[in-house]
């Protein structure tokens, strides 16, 4: 995952990866609060566990998707132990074509009737 100008070879994400990357859309998190979120909006689908959540992470800052962030909460609200994470704007690239890939591959699924819906787009 070297050249983060190329978004096509951060594709396909894995699940947890992708997860984590909606997590941070909306907001700026810590670990255990990315953990939270995942298995609440999949409604316990996936569960990351800390050292699955922590190898993503890493490989994920590695590739520039996501960043730790310096700035803080105040100490009284947070614990400084705690490390926050924002997705970059590559990362919010990749996470975009994620969804694209997966949505074609849906339409792709409805136009042979395997799901339901109807076709979205005409072709």
């Amino acid at each position: 995952m070297g050249n983060t100008a190329n978004v096509d070879e951060h594709l396909p994400l894995s699940e947890q990866a992708f997860q984590i990357l909606l997590s941070l859309l909306d907001r700026d998190l810590h670990g255990y609060a990315i953990i939270k979120d995942v298995e609440e909006r999949t409604s316990g689908g996936i569960v990351l566990s800390a050292s699955t959540l922590y190898s993503a992470i890493k490989r994920m800052r590695n590739a520039k998707l996501i960043k730790e962030l310096s700035k803080r909460p105040s100490p009284d609200l947070d614990d400084e132990r705690r490390r926050y994470y924002a997705i970059s704007a590559f990362g919010k690239r990749v996470a975009r074509a994620e969804a694209e890939r997966v949505s074609a591959l849906a339409d792709m699924a409805r136009a042979k009737s395997l799901i339901g819906g109807g076709v979205r787009h005409a072709r």
